[in-house]
């Protein structure tokens, strides 16, 4: 999952044989190879990274994105090429002779005379450990009061004080539980259910769903972790496109015509970002009336987010450092006074709004402690506060709603539908 993070490597050869002269292999993107017209043996270069790999007794099938296009280009070539580096997210140069493709599935084929691995990926090198951080909790992690609150059933029969001696919750996050864990093993990620008690029927909001939740220790910037969550989109989708196209072109064709364009689109381009302080002077100026006024030190609604993805020409866009005041205690002070904003990374996409949200992690004790005791919490955390007193780092990470990445792809509008037993408020069927 994590893929896109490979660092990129010296060129390897993949091939040891040395290629016949040829005149040079003219540059073309996937789209433009797969769109070719007449395909008789003229001689293309490509380049993009590496979606499937099959490998026969002799014959090696390599399926290539640049990201121009949601198809994939076939590469045949000899079995003699195989090799380890040629793994999914390998980014790879390609030269050879596009040709007609024998199978029904494409029109053409790039017959591979030689490939050059530019960038080795192994999924592995990542690092990143996947942690199952509890469903029950004693934490709020968000802050909202958004809780459900679990206790035994009447029929039990308990002390007169809490089964767990302490109030104890559905969790609405693991990140607390990961910053722990990342202390020990750097990189660390979760992937499960997570509760919301949110009086909300909004075509986005449910009351159970998932995340993808990541956290990384030594991270010092938002430019690194906001590189990491582009890439897990980018890999995440070239990966779905890759093993279920059909699934894919069939909410594409019946439910969101032209969301094949939109989402080439999102993956072709890189993603723009822009403060929260430009973002409100952004609708500030914009000619549409909204519900909610917006101005500086008020949060984002769902109307300003997708304004700012159509003002950003729909392109995904992360919006950074918010008021502090808006955000949760364990978000790193950016020590900006007057405007006193935090670390925080919003990632915004068309047809959703916000996607991913994330933040570099308040590692310095006495910030944090200042926090804490100005909302209360001291107490509650005194554990949390305590991994600042041994061996702390700088860190961050973010989250994904899974739902909302499956509305955002397919282009499917109500989030509801995109779930077999969706729950929320005054629905809990089976």
């Amino acid at each position: 999952m994590f893929g896109a993070r490979c660092l990129l490597r010296a060129l390897r050869s993949c091939s040891s044989a040395p290629c016949p002269r040829h005149k040079p292999s003219a540059k073309l993107s996937v789209r433009d190879a797969l769109g070719a017209q007449n395909a008789s043996g003229e001689r293309v270069k490509v380049q993009g990274w590496i979606r499937s790999v099959r490998s026969q007794k002799e014959v090696l099938f390599l399926h290539v994105n640049d990201g121009s296009s949601l198809e994939s280009l076939q590469v045949v070539a000899d079995s003699s090429f195989d090799s380890r580096e040629l793994a999914f997210g390998s980014s790879v140069e390609v030269q050879g002779q596009l040709v007609k493709s024998l199978s029904k599935r494409q029109n053409v084929e790039l017959k591979a005379e030689k490939i050059e691995v530019v960038g080795n990926c192994d999924a592995k090198d990542s690092g990143f450990v996947h942690i199952h951080t509890p469903v029950i909790t004693s934490n709020d992690c968000e802050g909202a009061g958004e809780l459900f609150q679990v206790k035994p059933s009447s029929k039990i029969k308990v002390p007169e004080e809490n089964f767990f001696n302490v109030p104890v919750f559905l969790t609405v996050s693991g990140q607390l539980h990961l910053e722990v864990m990342s202390g020990a093993f750097t990189q660390v990620f979760t992937f499960g259910p997570t509760f919301r008690a949110e009086n909300s029927q909004s075509r986005r909001h449910l009351a159970e769903f998932y995340m993808v939740e990541a956290e990384i220790s030594f991270l010092e910037s938002l430019q690194d972790l906001m590189q990491v969550m582009e890439g897990l989109f980018k890999t995440t989708t070239m990966t779905v496109l890759s093993n279920c196209p059909e699934d894919v072109e069939l909410c594409h064709k019946f439910i969101a015509p032209g969301q094949k364009d939109r989402l080439e689109h999102m993956l072709k381009n890189n993603f723009l970002i822009i403060s929260y302080t430009e973002a409100v002077e952004i609708l500030k100026q914009a000619s549409q009336n909204f519900t909610f006024t917006p101005e500086w030190g008020a949060d984002l609604h769902t109307e300003h987010e997708k304004y700012l993805v159509k003002h950003c020409g729909d392109i995904p866009v992360f919006v950074i450092n918010y008021p502090l005041a808006l955000k949760p205690f364990y978000m790193r002070d950016n020590e900006d006074s007057p405007q006193h904003t935090v670390a925080a990374v919003d990632l915004l996409v068309p047809g959703v709004g916000e996607l991913f949200g994330g933040s570099l992690r308040e590692e310095r004790y006495h910030f944090l402690e200042q926090q804490l005791a100005r909302s209360g919490l001291t107490e509650a955390y005194q554990w949390y506060l305590d991994l600042r007193r041994f061996g702390s780092v700088p860190h961050g990470g973010f989250g994904m709603g899974f739902e909302r990445y499956l509305q955002c792809i397919l282009g499917i509008d109500n989030i509801k539908d995109v779930i077999p037993f969706p729950r929320f408020t005054h629905s809990c069927l089976l």
